[in-house]
């Protein structure tokens, strides 16, 4: 009798129905749960699907084209988009799809496993790209300038969360060392930088960034509202991280700095090439829960009247023509939200599996 078998785990291969029958069927009361839990699922799913998926109209271009009476996924289809790029000009929409492939590229890069210097080539990468991307959707240098007030939709939302989160991270890790530093000034520094940020609620800080800023500015000084709600996201987000690379920073044992130290390694070395990876490793859970509240509190930038996917589903339904159809823009802007945050967990998931073998 092998360890598995005794130990009543089923192998890993075993026949479909057999693990169902040993994770859900396996005593009466697990059962039971199972098919009640199985029929309040169906209860639930079978009328959204019915709305949703069969009684539903996507064929057509106008309201007089939903006739089944579920979904009227024309007006998704119709407002498509507007939904994808906001107002920014349909002639120069190349250039969004262009940044978007070159964040991909970035991202998959950053994650291949033979990139030589990583350490230097992976800051530099994430650098040309907020610089290239910023140039492709603004304009100038040769290409036709396109105002931030004509941005829109889940262009805005990715370019906030990205570049929010790109400026957060590393703000967050020098948050976090500072507020372990033995230096007193650096740390009472950091201590109030983060208390301040995870204290005021977001909504509030993007009204003030965007709103209250330019009251104290220099005359003559304007920053665009779109960069003061993204510096207002990322402080906040940053603050998070910083508790969440604590933790791991905590996390590490005592013993592995005064190893380093008795090799002859200074603070920085240490840092950087012992204790921090091991740090971020054990904070990836903490941070990628931070990267999906970052997505989904983009949203609140609607306040100051910038139009992300929530904002430009929320203005859409003004149009007469398509008055009503509540429940579809929500919908549709629910799921997209939905698939962005399971693709960073599952994202998340797979690379703490991978280290986990791999180390």
């Amino acid at each position: 009798m092998t360890a598995a078998s005794t130990l009543g785990v089923m192998p890993v291969r075993a026949p479909l129905l057999r693990r169902l029958r040993a994770d859900y069927f396996s005593t009466p009361l697990n059962a039971l749960v199972s098919l009640v839990c199985i029929a309040a699922i169906v209860a639930m799913a079978v009328p959204i699907l019915r709305w949703a998926v069969w009684n539903a109209d996507l064929a057509g271009s106008t309201r007089a084209d939903c006739t089944s009476g579920g979904a009227c996924w024309v007006f998704v289809k119709a407002r498509f988009g507007q939904f994808m790029y906001g107002f920014y000009p349909p002639a120069e929409r190349w250039r969004v799809n262009l940044a978007a492939l070159l964040l991909i590229g970035t991202v998959a890069v950053s994650f291949w496993p033979a990139l030589p210097r990583r350490a230097l080539a992976v800051p530099l990468l994430w650098a040309a790209l907020l610089i290239v991307d910023a140039w492709l959707l603004s304009g100038g240098l040769g290409l036709p300038r396109v105002e931030t007030r004509q941005w829109g939709g889940l262009m805005l939302t990715v370019f906030l969360s990205v570049y929010a989160g790109v400026l957060a991270v590393p703000l967050g890790i020098l948050l976090a060392l500072g507020r372990q530093s033995e230096l007193p000034v650096i740390r009472l520094v950091s201590t109030i930088f983060i208390e301040f940020w995870r204290g005021v609620p977001i909504i509030t800080v993007i009204f003030l960034a965007s709103l209250l800023l330019p009251l104290v500015m220099p005359a003559g000084w304007d920053v665009d509202r779109l960069i003061r709600a993204l510096v207002g996201l990322a402080f906040v987000i940053a603050a998070y991280m910083a508790e969440a690379v604590r933790g791991g920073l905590q996390a590490i044992p005592k013993g592995q700095w005064e190893a380093a130290s008795a090799q002859g390694l200074g603070y920085w070395q240490t840092t950087g090439l012992i204790v921090l990876p091991q740090a971020l490793r054990i904070s990836m859970p903490a941070m990628t829960n931070e990267f999906i509240a970052l997505v989904k509190n983009t949203s609140l930038v609607s306040i100051v009247s910038i139009f992300d996917l929530l904002g430009i589903a929320q203005a859409s339904l003004a149009d007469p023509a398509w008055v009503g159809m509540n429940m579809e823009a929500y919908a549709f802007a629910g799921a997209v939200y939905w698939i962005i945050c399971f693709g960073l967990s599952r994202w998340s998931r797979h690379l703490e599996t991978s280290r986990k073998t791999t180390h």
